[in-house]
């Protein structure tokens, strides 16, 4: 490529034309600027303008920065920025834009200020992108002083600097500011009023918003789209419905909105009768009924959707799909259908760049059990977040590897990731099922004092069932009185579970008491006690017990389990409600029976559970 340009040039500067030959040179120039796409070829392009006396000059420097900004790391980009000896105001655009390009937010604010003081004069491309950046930081005193600013120099008119100042005011809450740009615009767009119609809904302000859309002369999809949005936000899905029926044109947005809508009030019905009406569907329309059944505990629901999905409708899931799809597996124990969807991850790439799926997948192997593979995962991972420690910590913490997890926290603490409330449950985790009495209590105080973190009610049930088990009964009580929180059913219920193991009576009738007080409809706390009457033969109370427990007119509820299986998943409750191949069951473990397979405990176990 390198002689070719250097050919062309060498032509065109000998060109005679209309225009002067250093014009068409610096046209050229810019042409292959703006067609680089390597660094090699922008380099190449760079020396030419060196060797024609152009890196300065004030239509080709700004095009080199930002070929820069849009091909190399933005470093390079502001080493040629910082090369050029009086960039002019295009030249500073350009570097603006690369740095807001990749949401470098408070560089943009950093650069306007040492362009202010060097006396150069921003223009009506300038101010948009510094706004945009007092937006994204929420620095409203900045935002102020280009407003001011835009006052006095004349771009007050201007519709899309207007529309980012009604911006910042509405993320900043002040939406009394935002709605006096507005009425001081002299040419307000749709976009000008659908700013203004978010910044309402943003504060909100659903009465006012609505007033805005009625009064708006023009009203393009986004515009719907937003109102519609808007009402579901707050909860109103009737009159967000009732809008969306008004439409005169939807897209696939509109209808998503819609069905993300019914799937957040829990309306699962409405949902999937909208998601079947939808004349065209995309990814996002997928993701929204996916999570919606996930939201409303239909786990099983979602993995059959997520196989139409691919299968039926030839879909492309994103990483967002995956990650819902893996936490229902999780949820399942379904290990097969979780492999599948990580060699199918595999297959588009994502386990290669998204941290998101890779943190997925280490919770999804480590639920079901697969504690070997959770951990590959993790060390396949070449730019771990927070959350991928914590995942690994608590899925090696949850299957008794605490030495692991224990290690495992101190690596991450050395790789100068900061643990959070959620590190610290696997850390009590680790210390509670391998009996660390000392050093649990010694992570639990440091959370607040090394860490700043208050502990919350999860880290205060780990203590608790920490101190259970070691049979610390009556610690346990004092720690429960001057926990930070009160104590929930989970604490109450460890704490009488652990009174059973230790025959500690007066403790578990002292947790009944707070059990019944939070929850007067569970008749498994009155068995549990019942149970240690039983083990003390102390037959009139558990009897008395077994009354009340009956008085309450609850039943105990079923255990259930699911079984993966080649057709999917079954499944199965300890009594109650039954199977509908119960015969079919019945009369295979009678064959099983039969050639003496089933002990008799067994035997027993499977009558009651049929």
């Amino acid at each position: 490529l390198g002689p070719k340009i250097s050919k062309k040039i060498a032509r065109v500067a000998v060109v005679s034309a209309s225009k002067s030959p250093k014009r068409l040179l610096e046209e050229k120039l810019i042409s292959f600027l703006e067609s680089c796409k390597t660094q090699k070829q922008l380099l190449q392009v760079q020396l030419q303008t060196v060797t024609h006396g152009l890196q300065h000059n004030d239509y080709v420097g700004p095009r080199i920065v930002a070929a820069s900004c849009r091909i190399t790391r933005i470093d390079y980009a502001r080493q040629v920025f910082d090369g050029i000896s009086q960039p002019n105001v295009s030249v500073w655009n350009a570097l603006f834009n690369g740095y807001a390009q990749r949401d470098l937010c408070n560089e943009v604010l950093l650069l306007y200020k040492r362009m202010r003081s060097f006396d150069v004069m921003p223009n009506c491309f300038t101010l948009p992108v510094v706004l945009k950046a007092c937006v994204m930081v929420k620095d409203l005193r900045q935002g102020e002083e280009l407003q001011c600013f835009s006052i006095k120099t004349g771009f007050r008119s201007n519709a899309y600097l207007g529309t980012k100042l009604i911006e910042m005011y509405s993320c900043a809450g002040v939406v009394a500011l935002a709605n006096k740009v507005f009425c001081e615009m002299v040419e307000k767009n749709v976009v000008t009023w659908t700013s203004m119609i978010n910044g309402y809904l943003l504060n909100k302000d659903l009465v006012s918003a609505r007033r805005f859309f009625d009064l708006s002369p023009e009203r393009d999809i986004v515009l719907w789209n937003t109102m519609v949005s808007g009402y579901i936000e707050m909860g109103n899905i009737m009159d967000a419905r009732s809008l969306f029926d008004r439409m005169p044109c939807r897209d696939v947005m509109s209808w998503n909105t819609v069905l993300e809508g019914y799937a957040n009030i829990g309306d699962m019905e409405a949902c999937e009768r909208v998601f079947g009406e939808m004349p065209e569907r995309n990814v996002f329309s997928w993701n929204g009924l996916i999570k919606g059944l996930a939201q409303n505990g239909q786990v099983s629901e979602v993995l059959d959707s997520f196989k139409r999905m691919v299968d039926e409708e030839r879909v492309v899931p994103n990483d967002a799909t995956l990650t819902l799809v893996l936490s229902a597996c999780a949820k399942l124990g379904a290990l097969d259908f979780g492999k599948w969807v990580h060699w199918y991850g595999e297959s588009l790439g994502y386990d290669k760049v998204d941290v998101n799926v890779k943190n997925a997948l280490i919770d999804m192997y480590a639920k079901c059990g697969a504690i070997e593979i959770a951990m590959e995962v993790f060390k396949g991972i070449k730019r771990r977040d927070l959350i991928s420690w914590n995942t690994m910590i608590n899925g090696l913490a949850a299957h008794g590897h605490g030495t692991e997890a224990l290690d495992l926290f101190h690596e991450m603490k050395n790789c100068g990731v900061r643990p959070d409330k959620v590190t610290f449950v696997g850390v009590l985790c680790a210390c509670k099922h391998m009996g660390l009495v000392e050093d649990g209590l010694a992570y639990f105080f440091s959370m607040f004092t090394d860490f700043s973190i208050t502990p919350q009610i999860e880290h205060c049930g780990c203590v608790v069932d920490l101190l259970s088990r070691a049979g610390y009964l009556t610690q346990a009580v004092e720690f429960i009185k001057k926990m930070p929180v009160k104590a929930d059913a989970v604490i109450w219920a460890t704490l009488l579970g652990a009174s059973k193991v230790y025959k500690k009576v007066d403790i578990g009738e002292l947790a009944l008491v707070e059990l019944i007080k939070l929850e007067p409809r569970n008749p498994a706390n009155f068995v549990m006690l019942s149970n240690i009457y039983g083990d003390l033969g102390r037959f009139d109370d558990a009897a008395r017990l077994k009354v009340a427990m009956r008085d309450t007119g609850f039943k105990k509820e079923a255990g259930v389990s699911w079984i993966e299986t080649d057709d999917g998943l079954v499944k199965f409750y300890s009594s109650g409600e039954k199977h509908p191949r119960t015969k079919d069951l019945q009369m295979i473990l009678g064959e099983l029976k039969s050639f003496g397979i089933l002990l008799d405990e067994e035997e027993d176990l499977q009558e009651h559970c049929m």
